[in-house]
């Protein structure tokens, strides 16, 4: 992990500068109080590099993280007690999947509840609990190939994941391309927007002059996880979206203010 624990009160209600020590804190002090929150989004990404840090530097403005249905109270209680402010007419509207709140400095945090949706829905509820600090992996590497009109820090963020971790077939070793491969065989939408950000990465890879080493094992993962995705087996309702293709619109406009970090 690359960010080092912070002796901060969990009842301290000055949210910390830098938001890698921060999501820490509140994941710490979430769990002090029963309550399972894991981090996702470039915070996430950060936290799941080397003590080095990320391969590929990127600025990290926001926080994200992400909770079980029917925590929206008690996640709420926590991080107004840390020092955040809520968005009371976004959560309003949308506080049954995601929630929004503020820092004094007008940092932005998300909590995405049960499923993360922006461009595709990609459930988290259920294997929150894998890792100690963020979503797992292949959920993480998810919540960046769903994006439609994936930016340079995002694309930043895919290369980071897939250089530091191993592409594994489950079990709970590395990016679960398995795990990866059976959502998109249920969602045709999903797959058609991860094919879409593989190839981009693929093709936009060697404007990083990273050297051969690091080109080559990105490059061989980015297949690696493309086979499996190909492989799996899809179902009837995937093959009968894939009849429509491109004419409809495959994903969703995500909501206001609904940028991933």
């Amino acid at each position: 992990m690359a960010a080092t624990s912070t002796s901060s009160s969990p009842l301290d209600r000055t949210p910390l500068e830098d938001p890698v020590v921060e999501a820490r804190r509140l994941v710490e002090a979430a769990t002090k109080k029963g309550v399972v929150v894991r981090v996702l989004g470039s915070v996430a990404v950060h936290l799941q590099a080397p003590a080095a840090g990320p391969f590929l530097t990127r600025p990290i403005k926001d926080i994200d993280l992400a909770t079980r249905r029917g925590s929206r109270a008690a996640v709420t209680e926590l991080l107004m007690g840390a020092g955040y402010t809520p968005d009371e007419m976004f959560n309003t509207l949308h506080g049954v999947r995601r929630l929004l709140f503020y820092d004094p400095n007008e940092r932005k945090l998300d909590v995405f509840i049960g499923d993360f949706s922006m461009c595709h829905v990609i459930p988290i509820a259920d294997r929150l609990e894998r890792d100690p600090l963020t979503i797992p992996l292949a959920e993480l590497l998810l919540t960046k190939l769903q994006i439609v009109e994936l930016n340079e820090t995002d694309q930043r963020d895919i290369y980071n994941v897939l250089y530091h971790h191993h592409v594994s077939s489950g079990g709970g070793s590395g990016i679960e391309g398995d795990f990866i491969a059976n959502l998109c065989a249920k969602d045709w939408g999903l797959w058609r927007t991860s094919k879409a950000n593989i190839e981009r990465c693929k093709s936009n890879l060697s404007g990083y002059h990273l050297g051969v080493d690091a080109s080559g094992l990105i490059q061989e993962r980015l297949s690696t996880l493309w086979a499996k995705i190909e492989g799996a087996p899809k179902t009837a309702k995937w093959r009968l979206r894939s009849r429509v293709g491109d004419r409809v619109r495959w994903y969703q406009e995500p909501e206001e203010n609904a940028t991933t970090k």
